[in-house]
Protein backbone atom coordinates (compact mmCIF):
# COMPACT_ATOMS: atom_id res chain seq x y z
CA UNK A 1 0.00 0.00 0.00
CA UNK A 2 1.53 2.93 -1.18
CA UNK A 3 1.42 6.84 1.21
CA UNK A 4 -0.31 8.56 -2.37
CA UNK A 5 -2.31 6.92 -4.98
CA UNK A 6 -2.52 9.78 -7.03
CA UNK A 7 0.49 12.48 -7.82
CA UNK A 8 1.51 15.14 -9.52
CA UNK A 9 4.85 16.10 -9.55
CA UNK A 10 6.11 19.68 -10.95
CA UNK A 11 9.62 19.39 -12.12
CA UNK A 12 11.26 22.81 -13.15
CA UNK A 13 13.05 22.91 -17.28
CA UNK A 14 16.19 23.93 -14.97
CA UNK A 15 16.29 20.49 -13.54
CA UNK A 16 16.79 18.88 -17.41
CA UNK A 17 20.07 20.56 -18.57
CA UNK A 18 21.69 18.98 -16.26
CA UNK A 19 25.91 20.96 -16.49
CA UNK A 20 24.93 22.39 -19.51
CA UNK A 21 23.43 26.09 -19.77
CA UNK A 22 21.02 25.12 -21.89
CA UNK A 23 18.78 22.40 -23.24
CA UNK A 24 18.53 19.06 -22.38
CA UNK A 25 20.51 16.29 -20.81
CA UNK A 26 19.65 12.82 -21.64
CA UNK A 27 21.04 11.61 -18.56
CA UNK A 28 19.17 13.82 -16.31
CA UNK A 29 16.19 12.42 -18.36
CA UNK A 30 17.01 9.05 -17.83
CA UNK A 31 17.91 9.05 -13.80
CA UNK A 32 14.26 11.04 -13.77
CA UNK A 33 12.63 7.70 -15.33
CA UNK A 34 14.59 5.20 -13.31
CA UNK A 35 13.36 7.37 -10.30
CA UNK A 36 9.64 7.53 -11.04
CA UNK A 37 9.43 3.75 -12.55
CA UNK A 38 9.29 1.79 -8.81
CA UNK A 39 6.12 4.72 -8.59
CA UNK A 40 4.46 3.28 -11.66
CA UNK A 41 5.26 -0.42 -10.65
CA UNK A 42 3.60 0.20 -7.51
CA UNK A 43 0.90 1.45 -9.27
CA UNK A 44 0.89 5.19 -8.43
CA UNK A 45 -0.89 7.06 -10.72
CA UNK A 46 1.49 9.89 -11.98
CA UNK A 47 0.92 13.25 -13.69
CA UNK A 48 4.01 15.03 -14.33
CA UNK A 49 4.13 19.42 -15.01
CA UNK A 50 7.26 20.67 -16.97
CA UNK A 51 8.64 23.96 -16.96
CA UNK A 52 10.52 25.07 -19.96
CA UNK A 53 13.63 27.59 -18.53
CA UNK A 54 16.10 25.34 -19.78
CA UNK A 55 14.71 26.63 -23.16
CA UNK A 56 13.31 29.69 -23.28
CA UNK A 57 11.81 31.39 -19.74
CA UNK A 58 8.69 34.43 -20.67
CA UNK A 59 10.22 36.81 -18.35
CA UNK A 60 13.39 36.55 -19.64
CA UNK A 61 12.47 37.31 -22.92
CA UNK A 62 10.15 40.45 -21.85
CA UNK A 63 13.10 41.56 -20.21
CA UNK A 64 15.58 40.93 -23.58
CA UNK A 65 12.88 43.02 -25.43
CA UNK A 66 10.22 40.28 -26.45
CA UNK A 67 6.57 41.38 -26.22
CA UNK A 68 5.59 40.03 -22.98
CA UNK A 69 2.71 37.77 -24.51
CA UNK A 70 4.17 36.01 -27.38
CA UNK A 71 7.47 35.47 -25.08
CA UNK A 72 4.86 33.84 -22.89
CA UNK A 73 3.70 31.45 -25.64
CA UNK A 74 7.30 30.37 -26.37
CA UNK A 75 7.54 29.66 -23.31
CA UNK A 76 4.82 27.40 -23.05
CA UNK A 77 5.82 25.82 -26.34
CA UNK A 78 9.53 24.96 -24.55
CA UNK A 79 7.76 22.72 -21.91
CA UNK A 80 6.09 20.91 -24.83
CA UNK A 81 9.63 20.28 -26.07
CA UNK A 82 11.06 19.01 -22.59
CA UNK A 83 7.35 16.75 -22.42
CA UNK A 84 8.28 15.12 -25.68
CA UNK A 85 11.87 14.12 -24.73
CA UNK A 86 10.26 13.22 -21.39
CA UNK A 87 8.29 10.74 -23.25
CA UNK A 88 10.95 9.29 -25.09
CA UNK A 89 13.06 8.87 -22.14
CA UNK A 90 10.10 7.36 -20.05
CA UNK A 91 8.94 4.92 -23.35
CA UNK A 92 12.64 3.21 -23.44
CA UNK A 93 11.86 2.32 -19.29
CA UNK A 94 8.05 1.32 -20.34
CA UNK A 95 6.12 3.47 -18.91
CA UNK A 96 3.55 4.51 -21.47
CA UNK A 97 2.94 7.86 -21.48
CA UNK A 98 0.17 10.45 -23.02
CA UNK A 99 1.23 14.22 -23.45
CA UNK A 100 -1.61 16.64 -22.48
CA UNK A 101 -1.14 20.43 -23.10
CA UNK A 102 -2.77 23.70 -22.17
CA UNK A 103 -1.90 24.36 -25.83
CA UNK A 104 -3.32 21.86 -28.55
CA UNK A 105 -0.74 21.08 -30.83
CA UNK A 106 -1.96 18.80 -32.93
CA UNK A 107 -0.79 15.75 -33.64
CA UNK A 108 1.93 16.51 -30.82
CA UNK A 109 -0.29 16.23 -27.82
CA UNK A 110 -4.07 17.09 -27.22
CA UNK A 111 -5.55 19.48 -25.48
CA UNK A 112 -5.63 19.26 -21.55
CA UNK A 113 -9.18 18.40 -19.83
CA UNK A 114 -8.99 17.32 -16.27
CA UNK A 115 -11.42 14.48 -17.22
CA UNK A 116 -9.44 13.08 -19.80
CA UNK A 117 -6.54 13.38 -17.52
CA UNK A 118 -8.02 11.04 -14.70
CA UNK A 119 -9.23 8.89 -17.40
CA UNK A 120 -5.91 7.85 -18.67
CA UNK A 121 -3.93 8.29 -15.43
CA UNK A 122 -6.79 5.14 -14.54
CA UNK A 123 -5.85 3.27 -17.41
CA UNK A 124 -2.13 3.01 -16.21
CA UNK A 125 -0.26 5.75 -18.22
CA UNK A 126 1.97 8.88 -17.48
CA UNK A 127 0.12 11.99 -17.86
CA UNK A 128 2.79 14.57 -18.57
CA UNK A 129 1.02 17.80 -18.61
CA UNK A 130 3.03 21.10 -20.77
CA UNK A 131 1.87 24.21 -22.24
CA UNK A 132 1.05 25.78 -19.25
CA UNK A 133 -2.22 26.91 -18.11
CA UNK A 134 -2.48 27.92 -22.19
CA UNK A 135 -2.75 31.63 -20.69
CA UNK A 136 0.39 34.17 -20.62
CA UNK A 137 1.26 35.85 -17.42
CA UNK A 138 1.41 32.11 -15.15
CA UNK A 139 4.02 30.33 -14.19
CA UNK A 140 4.08 25.97 -14.44
CA UNK A 141 3.98 26.77 -10.89
CA UNK A 142 0.41 27.97 -11.04
CA UNK A 143 -0.08 25.03 -13.91
CA UNK A 144 0.88 22.45 -11.69
CA UNK A 145 -1.81 23.71 -8.78
CA UNK A 146 -4.39 24.03 -11.22
CA UNK A 147 -3.63 20.43 -13.22
CA UNK A 148 -3.54 19.01 -9.52
CA UNK A 149 -6.87 20.53 -8.49
CA UNK A 150 -8.16 19.43 -11.87
CA UNK A 151 -7.23 15.77 -11.70
CA UNK A 152 -7.63 15.66 -7.73
CA UNK A 153 -4.18 14.53 -7.09
CA UNK A 154 -3.88 13.93 -3.21
CA UNK A 155 -0.94 15.92 -3.24
CA UNK A 156 1.66 18.25 -5.56
CA UNK A 157 5.39 16.79 -5.21
CA UNK A 158 7.76 19.48 -5.87
CA UNK A 159 11.04 18.82 -7.03
CA UNK A 160 13.71 20.81 -6.39
CA UNK A 161 17.68 21.20 -5.90
CA UNK A 162 17.24 21.75 -2.39
CA UNK A 163 15.60 19.23 0.54
CA UNK A 164 12.76 21.36 1.27
CA UNK A 165 11.20 24.74 2.79
CA UNK A 166 14.06 27.36 4.74
CA UNK A 167 13.64 30.28 6.62
CA UNK A 168 15.91 31.56 4.41
CA UNK A 169 17.95 30.87 1.17
CA UNK A 170 20.26 27.89 2.08
CA UNK A 171 22.20 28.36 -0.94
CA UNK A 172 23.03 31.67 0.14
CA UNK A 173 22.55 31.34 4.35
CA UNK A 174 24.36 28.24 5.25
CA UNK A 175 22.72 29.35 8.74
CA UNK A 176 19.08 29.21 7.40
CA UNK A 177 17.13 26.23 8.97
CA UNK A 178 14.63 23.63 7.37
CA UNK A 179 10.74 23.48 8.35
CA UNK A 180 9.87 19.59 8.43
CA UNK A 181 5.93 20.70 8.38
CA UNK A 182 4.74 24.15 7.86
CA UNK A 183 0.82 25.34 8.15
CA UNK A 184 -0.26 27.41 4.43
CA UNK A 185 -0.99 30.19 7.01
CA UNK A 186 2.32 30.48 8.37
CA UNK A 187 4.14 30.59 4.72
CA UNK A 188 1.88 33.35 4.27
CA UNK A 189 2.65 35.01 7.64
CA UNK A 190 6.54 34.55 6.60
CA UNK A 191 6.81 35.06 3.32
CA UNK A 192 8.13 31.97 2.49
CA UNK A 193 9.73 30.72 -0.76
CA UNK A 194 7.62 27.63 -1.73
CA UNK A 195 5.16 28.28 -5.18
CA UNK A 196 4.55 31.80 -6.19
CA UNK A 197 1.40 33.33 -4.54
CA UNK A 198 -0.95 32.82 -7.48
CA UNK A 199 0.02 28.68 -7.12
CA UNK A 200 0.15 28.84 -3.76
CA UNK A 201 -3.52 30.42 -2.81
CA UNK A 202 -4.84 27.95 -5.64
CA UNK A 203 -3.48 25.11 -3.24
CA UNK A 204 -4.42 27.01 0.09
CA UNK A 205 -7.98 27.24 -1.25
CA UNK A 206 -8.68 23.69 -2.64
CA UNK A 207 -6.59 22.13 0.69
CA UNK A 208 -3.96 20.76 -1.73
CA UNK A 209 -0.95 19.80 -0.04
CA UNK A 210 2.44 20.11 -1.19
CA UNK A 211 5.72 18.82 -0.42
CA UNK A 212 9.17 20.22 -1.72
CA UNK A 213 11.53 18.22 -1.72
CA UNK A 214 15.37 17.48 -3.33
CA UNK A 215 14.76 15.69 -6.77
CA UNK A 216 18.35 15.06 -7.36
CA UNK A 217 18.64 12.76 -4.11
CA UNK A 218 18.00 9.42 -5.13
CA UNK A 219 15.08 7.70 -4.47
CA UNK A 220 13.66 10.46 -2.84
CA UNK A 221 10.42 9.71 -4.81
CA UNK A 222 9.82 6.25 -3.43
CA UNK A 223 10.58 7.24 0.21
CA UNK A 224 8.09 9.71 0.31
CA UNK A 225 5.20 8.15 -1.73
CA UNK A 226 5.73 4.53 -1.13
CA UNK A 227 7.54 4.41 1.87
CA UNK A 228 5.51 7.44 3.53
CA UNK A 229 8.77 9.14 5.18
CA UNK A 230 9.09 12.60 6.09
CA UNK A 231 11.59 14.19 3.48
CA UNK A 232 11.73 17.54 2.47
CA UNK A 233 9.01 19.77 3.90
CA UNK A 234 5.34 19.42 3.71
CA UNK A 235 2.94 22.45 3.52
CA UNK A 236 -0.68 21.27 4.30
CA UNK A 237 -3.24 23.50 6.43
Amino acid sequence: MTQYKRILLKLSGESLRGESQNGIDPLILESFAKEILPLYKAGVQIAIVIGGGNIFRGLEGYSKGFDRVQGDYMGMLATVINGMAMQSVFEQQHMPVKILSGIEITPVCDKMDGRLAIELLEQGKVVIITGGTGNPFFTTDTAAALRAVEIKSDVILKGTRVDGVYCDDPEKNPEASKFDTVSFDEVYRKKLKVMDMTAFTICYENNMPIIVFNMGKKNNLSKIVIEGKNVGTIVKN
